[in-house]
């Protein structure tokens, strides 16, 4: 096994190892290799970057390794961790070379960058078709330019010792001379040490990689989890909220007086990445949690987990404490490595639209925050997206979901009474610019088909909250064409700027069709942010968001108008990682005029603790 390996080294690193090599086994002095200099007619042999590669790679936080994929993989290619990085580098190093192909020459004149011209000709002449025992690049070149070290000319000195032992049991001893055979044994003693540690590091890796063998996970997939500890609390003083029933011809309304208790609630997510090929990935999300944040003993009916909620302030699904399915879908590159695919019968939206570099889910800010509060209702959905990238400043998202969404237990794209194309359904498009690496314009449109909810009413993104005919009867559906604006702008080391603006203009259709109408909103959001604020990594953010501000439509609203004013959320985020597994994040947010009630405050504390892995 040594000797196989030593073979492919021989083969791979160095195009001077055959010009050394033949050097030595015509007498000249060992002591050459390591002062190649003193000799101004043979260029010298340096230890250059490449070669310290070769034999010891930089460390890098993750190592990939794919079943069948070469080194360029993407990121979406398994990544094995929980192990030692220089040893999971030495593995990766050793695989990659046992797959590197060889031509095998008869002739020096077959390697196509060797020239008679050449200070080493003879000298690779003498090797290839005296001992057969150097091999070129499978595009038949030589590549002698390479640098090697002397843990690699130990490893060719060693494989042509095999090939002069081969011709000699063979019965070919004459075919050596006696004066190479004892050149190469001089070399062989001279690189003892070398190529006893070679042996020795080469069963160590076998060993290990028979361990990992064993032991890992998988040899496609790879596992990663988040886990999320909450404590939060909110505190109001006499906030109206309106119920979703009408009542006397109005919006039913009732004041909360109570102040909701603090809760200690967790989040997990587990996902499975797959990968077939090493440039394909197939998600599988399975998540869990059981909070009920405080800030939803506030807000006005259809608003639930939108206002001053935070991300991981949830319960993942239907039911607390149940595991449920929350993402699964497959991406693969079409037309080239620019364009992706991906499929599934429940992508996540927010994954391929309405991206902010500062807004992260991660970094501790509510529903309201982390994405624009009209974009899609179909959080989750079954269908198609295609991501294309022009060039370095310009990307092209265009994807067709159908409702798929985790807290519904009846979800339209599985219902043969809707299915994937009869029921709510999101249509989007976005353009993305980036006229500099600091700096990110982001165009959207999205088509929205909303149907009704089974009890009669309509509600969610963007209609936040619920709509009747403005009368107590029936709605069928409506239809939402929203127009977007999204940037980020990182205006210096430590200092950045992001924003959002949305437009939605709906048309409702009553089951009355007298009592149908048109329904104008808008949003915006503006904020700063603090990227590496007192550590690498961390970031904070100030961000100012109207979630819902209604210019025309507001008898459709049985739920979330209030009394005309207009609501505005001030919210102040920090993310500190403690080591590279585990993250705070402490958070406040500030509600004015609630539910779109003048004078109608209150407030919401949160410090979120997440393990990652």
């Amino acid at each position: 096994m040594c000797n196989t390996w030593f073979r492919h080294v021989l083969s791979i690193p160095s195009g001077l190892l055959g010009a050394s090599l033949i050097m030595f086994a015509a007498g000249a002095n060992a002591e050459v290799i390591k002062n190649t200099e003193a000799n101004s007619s043979i260029p010298p042999i340096v230890e250059s970057s490449v070669s310290k590669t070769t034999v010891a790679p930089a460390v890098q936080t993750e190592t990939a390794i794919a079943p069948t994929t070469s080194t360029n993989s993407p990121s979406t290619v398994p990544v094995i961790s929980q192990v030692e990085p220089t040893t999971l580098q030495q593995i990766s190093q050793y695989s990659n070379e046992g797959r590197i192909e060889t031509a095998q020459v008869t002739s020096v004149s077959q390697l196509s960058d060797v020239k008679p011209t050449d200070w080493a000709f003879t000298a690779l002449q003498s090797l290839v078709e005296r001992y057969g025992c150097i091999a070129g690049y499978p595009d038949r070149t030589y590549r002698g330019q390479r640098a090697m070290t002397r843990y690699e000319f130990a490893a060719g000195v060693n494989a042509c010792l095999d090939k002069i032992n081969e011709i000699i049991t063979a019965g070919l001893a004459d075919k050596v001379s006696k004066e190479d055979f004892a050149a190469v044994q001089k070399l062989q003693e001279e690189f003892a040490a070398e190529l006893a540690a070679l042996k020795g590091r080469v069963d160590t890796l076998e060993a290990k990689t028979a361990q990992l063998e064993a032991q890992q996970f998988s040899t496609t997939t790879k596992l990663s989890g988040l886990a999320v500890f909450n404590v939060t609390g909110a505190n109001g003083n006499n906030v109206r909220r309106e119920t979703g029933r009408r009542v006397g011809g109005g919006p039913e309304v009732e004041t909360v007086t109570r102040n909701p208790n603090l809760t200690f609630s967790g989040l997990v997510w587990l996902t499975l990445n797959t990968s077939f090929t090493g440039k394909d990935s197939l998600i599988t999300q399975l998540a869990a949690g059981n909070a009920v944040s405080p800030a939803n003993a506030f807000v006005s009916a259809g608003q639930f987990n939108n206002t001053g909620v935070p991300y991981f302030d949830q319960t993942s699904g239907a039911t607390a404490n149940s595991f449920i399915l929350r993402e699964l879908s497959y991406s693969f590159p079409i037309f080239g490595d620019k364009t992706r695919l991906i499929v599934g019968p429940r992508l996540n939206w927010y994954k391929y639209f309405d991206d902010n570099r500062f807004t992260s889910i991660f970094d501790g800010g509510t529903f309201n925050s982390t994405s624009s509060t009209f974009l899609s209702g179909v959080n989750r959905g079954a269908g198609a997206v295609i991501a294309h990238s022009f060039n370095d400043n310009l990307d092209l998202a265009l994807g067709y979901l159908a409702e798929s969404n985790e807290f519904f237990t009846n979800n339209d794209a599985s219902n043969p009474n809707r299915g994937l194309f009869g029921g709510t359904n999101i249509l989007s498009a976005e353009l993305t610019y980036k006229p500099t690496k600091d700096i990110n314009l982001r165009f959207l449109y999205s088509r929205y088909n909303l149907q009704d909810d089974f009890l009669s009413t309509i509600g969610g993104e963007p209609l936040l909250g619920l709509l009747d005919d403005g009368f107590g009867g029936r709605l069928n559906n409506a239809q939402s064409n929203i127009y977007a604006f999204n940037f980020d702008w990182l205006v210096a080391k430590g200092f950045g700027l992001f924003g959002r603006y949305a437009f939605n203009d709906t048309n409702v259709n009553a089951a009355i069709a007298a009592r149908s109408g048109n329904i104008n909103t808008q949003t915006f959001q503006i904020g700063l942010a603090f990227p590496d604020l007192f550590k690498e990594g961390a970031k904070a953010t100030i961000s100012f968001v109207m979630p819902n501000s209604i210019t025309a439509g507001k008898r459709f609203f049985v739920s979330g108008s209030g009394d005309g004013g207009t609501q505005y959320d001030l919210e102040l985020s920090y993310y500190l990682p403690l080591t590279k597994n585990i993250a705070i994040a402490p958070n406040f947010y500030y509600i004015f005029n609630a539910n779109n009630f003048s004078g109608n405050n209150f407030w919401v504390a949160n410090v979120s603790t997440r393990f990652s892995f």
